[in-house]
């Protein structure tokens, strides 16, 4: 049974949200600030986190930046804030998705399907282990070893690296890198392919501004070079 933690200080939208998931079978906790949130998230482990950003305790962005300390579980934002910067903020930060509101309970749930899905372990097909000149990448186990240290991805982030480097050597268009990793009803978002590109740049390349792993095609993807 997935377990879902949803953080948000508006009640109606806690119960209409607890309503929803228990008639398909998730088990539900709930937050209304971000200390609590942070709490439940270490005793109760969730599988996903739904996060509003607007807390009376704490901005939801540090909250995510908490939860990446220690944690790789999907947040998914949920959030009033429209602009472009604040949604890039909060990817940047570490959430996996971000859904507007007023929001429509079936997209809802679909992204939410789709975050739990790209944290699950990838399947044993073809080759598991790759190794570059300065990390290693195991797809069976979902871990990246770089300087004999294991390297925190968010589910994201290991998203995105394990589509590239299971196409390694070939161009991923833009279009095709942002359907796999964040669902069908994305294709446009190029900045959301620039933030995390970038995270993946810091935390493997030797010199991130020179990328040598992974490359940048103007204008069409990004291609990984072992």
């Amino acid at each position: 049974m997935v377990r879902v933690l949803v953080v948000d200080d508006e009640p109606q939208i806690v119960r209409a949200l607890e309503i929803n998931l228990k008639a398909r079978a998730y088990d539900v906790d709930s937050a209304g600030d971000g200390v609590t949130a942070l709490r439940l998230a270490t005793e109760k482990h969730p599988d996903v986190v739904v996060l509003d950003l607007g807390l009376p305790d704490m901005d939801g962005v540090e909250v995510i930046r908490q939860l990446r300390g220690w944690s790789r579980v999907p947040v998914l934002v949920l959030s009033a804030r429209h602009s472009s910067d604040e949604k890039v903020e909060a990817l940047d930060a570490g959430a996996d998705d971000y859904v507007t509101k007023p929001f429509g309970m079936d997209e809802l749930l679909a992204r939410l399907r789709a975050a739990v899905r790209r944290a699950e372990p990838p399947g044993n097909e073809g080759e598991s282990l790759v190794e570059t000149a300065g990390f290693t990448v195991d797809l069976a186990a979902k871990k990246v070893h770089r300087d004999g240290r294991d390297v925190r991805l968010t589910p994201t982030e290991w998203h995105l690296l394990e589509v590239l480097v299971k196409n390694a050597g070939r161009l991923v268009g833009q279009k095709q890198l942002l359907q796999e990793v964040w669902g069908p009803s994305y294709g446009t978002e190029t900045n959301y392919l620039r933030v995390y590109m970038a995270q993946l740049r810091r935390k493997l390349e030797e010199n991130p501004s020179h990328p040598r792993h992974f490359i940048t095609e103007p204008g069409m993807g990004y291609r990984f070079e072992p």
